[in-house]
């Protein structure tokens, strides 16, 4: 952290360096060090301004892009003022040749006789010859809106309500242009690209453009959802920045964040985006390259601090919403892997086989919100990880006094364990494993709950029972209306009966979190193929046994059915077996030649061990898992932006009566739709005003959800622009 060694600070001041820090106080901005104030300026002094950032990066005491934020400057005019500040002194800087204050050429009197010959039909050329100006200068006009072509559209109104008027970017403009840059595709900012390829540059400055009908404007309206998530501060808590250039880690966390909620799934998709487009979302001219941000990404693994991020966002998370962490839902989630290494195999449900994959355990909340995740370093199941990974950090992250409530599936069935448990603060609510007996149906009676608005009835019963260990538990029954009893047990004592049924029943919403993840934010999809040792002395089956057992389980099946045709065979007949035809007694040397396979096969058996060290089958140069950093990183993203959306989802519910599903498919709709951005650099203001939705409805819940949303009164990350939405 910064903070200790800038002890005398006041409440609103910004820390740029660890040695520098800057406040406004009475129209001015003071400068502290370690002692207290060492310089103040006036906000309205423009010189004394530029003269104080030269002199303070000068000094190498903040960088250029913290200065520039801080004086309201771009860095490359903090990087020049220090120049002429090395190069000729003070007066380098304030003798600088100062340009008129307004247009010099094309004056009030010139632009109107130009404006009438342009409504005319005239050329550009010709109406500038004729005043005796270059065509550029009329273009320039009318580039900053001084001038308009007679088919050129006029200034569009900047707010509802406002009388100040701006010039908003139409989409065929912003493509001509961008198409012709000469250094790429819409690369407008090379006095700050060639600052970054010095190493001078930490990063580019947010600066939001006029723009209208900009498509996926739409995904700004979760920016506030992101932000409290922890996005950005917790990025920062955790990565500081990255290494100098153009884009920092809060483009990059934007990117990533942005990508999320437009469904744009994997880096290479990026392709398929007018790059302009969505570098007018992040404050930038472009969204970065494909490469670019697998650079960046690789930049943020190698420090190997994902786990540490993950952490963060899961301790801020706890704090935010403690009333929810009193029951937890505990699962697995299995992702399959078609590379070229040889990783251990799960069962992939979906697909009803086993297949080389990844498997990740995840600890959800009451509300089926994702918390943390661990992965499993090999095949271990549910149980273990329980055992020495998940509830482990639960309590971590619970506090040492506090019980918790965890909701499994059969997988974790132990007695032993409940045992355990409960005495370390554990309840467990789970489904009870092996067959019982049949309750009676006069035991059962209706119980009604509301989920998710709507009563919903079950057929309940309940009994104490005890395990095979000897542990009372409360048993749940619910009967269905096919007569088939779900039993459920619990070793938690202040649940009702519904609320028992009624938590265990809600497994599906973690069953959906997975399916919404894979299918819309492709949480399988591998962010890297690159790999890292793994332990090479893991326990594993042994090959040589496995194959012997196979061997003999064929043996056996190949005797069951010679014996059933001895069984079925008359005196005096024969029977075709494997192949050849066989009298009573050759049939019986063949069953007795099987049973001698049969023994031998046992005794091989016996004498191999059920499990050797890995790298006794295999080369240990072969022993390898996913290099985990970076798909960590973009599992934190993906979480994120699900958590921000799922805030959103709860605000619209009231607009919509099967909320959980319309929601979020309006939410979507919301995130890619098209609107004009209108910054008002005067006011602070960044207006992002909606066009409108398919549907009344969904505009009527869209103007809902902006006055939800525009009191929270937040500011773009790296500006003093707050942000304002406004739907039809």
């Amino acid at each position: 952290m910064l903070t200790p060694t800038l002890p005398l600070l006041p409440p609103n001041a910004r820390i740029l360096s660890a040695h520098l820090a800057v406040a406004v106080e009475d129209e001015h901005l003071v400068v502290f060090n370690a002692s207290g104030p060492i310089n103040r300026c006036a906000l309205d002094d423009r010189e004394g301004l530029r003269l104080l950032a030269g002199t303070l990066n000068s000094l190498k005491l903040a960088g250029l892009s913290a200065l520039g934020e801080a004086f309201g400057m771009d860095p490359s005019t903090v990087y020049r003022c220090r120049k002429r500040l090395e190069a000729g002194g003070t007066e380098g800087v304030l003798s600088r040749r100062r340009g008129p204050k307004g247009a010099h050429k094309i004056t009030p009197e010139v632009a109107a006789r130009l404006q009438g010959y342009l409504d005319e039909g005239w050329s550009r050329q010709r109406a500038a010859g004729e005043v005796g100006l270059s065509e550029g200068a009329v273009r320039a006009a009318i580039r900053r809106g001084q001038l308009r072509d007679k088919d050129q559209k006029p200034e569009r109104v900047a707010a509802s309500g406002e009388d100040a008027r701006v010039a908003l970017s139409g989409p065929g403009e912003r493509a001509t242009e961008d198409q012709r840059c000469e250094q790429g595709v819409a690369v407008k900012r090379t006095a700050e690209r060639a600052l970054a390829s010095l190493g001078k540059l930490s990063e580019a400055p947010s600066v939001l453009t006029p723009a209208e009908a900009v498509p996926g404007a739409g995904v700004l309206l979760a920016l506030p959802a992101l932000l409290d998530q922890g996005l950005i501060e917790v990025g920062r808590q955790v990565y500081g920045g990255l290494r100098n250039g153009y884009y920092g880690l809060r483009s990059v966390l934007l990117t990533f964040a942005f990508m999320a909620l437009l469904r744009i799934k994997s880096a290479e998709q990026l392709k398929t985006w007018a790059p302009g487009e969505l570098g007018l979302l992040l404050g930038l001219d472009r969204a970065p390259v494909v490469e670019t941000l697998r650079r960046k990404l690789g930049e943020m693994g190698r420090r190997g601090l994902a786990r540490r991020f993950n952490q963060r966002l899961t301790e801020r998370w706890a704090r935010s919403e403690p009333e929810l962490l009193g029951l937890l839902y505990y699962d697995g989630h299995v992702r399959p892997y078609h590379g070229k290494h040889a990783l251990p195999k799960h069962h992939v449900q979906r697909r009803g086989r086993p297949m080389p994959a990844v498997q990740d355990f995840h600890v959800n909340n009451s509300r089926s919100d994702p918390l943390f995740h661990v992965t499993a370093e090999a095949t271990e199941g549910l149980l273990t990880m329980l055992e020495e990974h998940l509830l482990p950090q639960t309590r971590q992250l619970v506090g040492s006094r506090r019980r918790v409530t965890v909701v499994f599936d059969r997988e974790g069935w132990s007695p032993e364990r409940f045992a355990r448990w409960k005495q370390e603060g554990f309840d467990v609510l789970t489904y009870r494993k092996g067959k019982q007996t049949r309750w009676q149906e006069r035991f059962f009676r209706n119980r009604t709950v509301q989920i998710d608005g709507r009563p919903t009835t079950y057929r309940l019963a309940e009994r104490r029972v005890k395990l095979s260990n000897g542990l009372m538990v409360r048993e749940v029954r619910r009967l269905s209306e096919d007569g088939h009893q779900t039993a459920v047990i619990t070793t938690n004592g202040s649940l009702s009966t519904i609320q028992i049924a009624h938590r265990m029943f809600s497994r599906w919403k973690q069953e959906n979190f997975f399916r919404y993840m894979r299918q819309e934010f492709a949480i399988d999809h591998l962010s890297t193929r690159a790999t890292i040792s793994a332990d090479p002395g893991r326990a594993v089956t042994n090959p040589a046994r496995k194959k012997l057992e196979k061997e003999l389980k064929t043996q056996r099946a190949s005797r069951r059915r010679l014996l059933d045709r001895l069984l079925e065979l008359k005196p005096g007949q024969t029977v075709s077996a494997q192949g050849q035809t066989l009298t009573e007694q050759e049939l019986e040397a063949l069953i007795r030649k099987h049973e001698d396979r049969i023994d031998r096969l046992k005794a091989r058996i016996q004498k191999l061990p059920r499990q050797v060290r890995l790298d006794q089958i295999r080369n240990p140069e072969q022993i390898v898992r996913l290099e985990p950093e970076r798909k960590l990183l973009t599992d934190a993203f993906k979480m994120i932006a699900y958590r921000a959306e799922s805030a959103l989802t709860t605000l619209v519910a009231p607009c919509f009566a099967r909320h959980e599903d319309e929601a979020r498919t309006f939410l979507q709709t919301v995130f890619g739709a098209t609107a004009d951005l209108i910054p008002d650099e005067a006011d602070g203001v960044l207006t992002v005003r909606f066009h409108g939705l398919s549907t009344p409805r969904a505009t009527r819940a869209l103007r809902a959800l902006c006055e939800v949303v525009n009191p929270t009164q937040t500011r773009y990350p790296g500006t003093r622009l707050r942000l304002y939405f406004e739907a039809p």
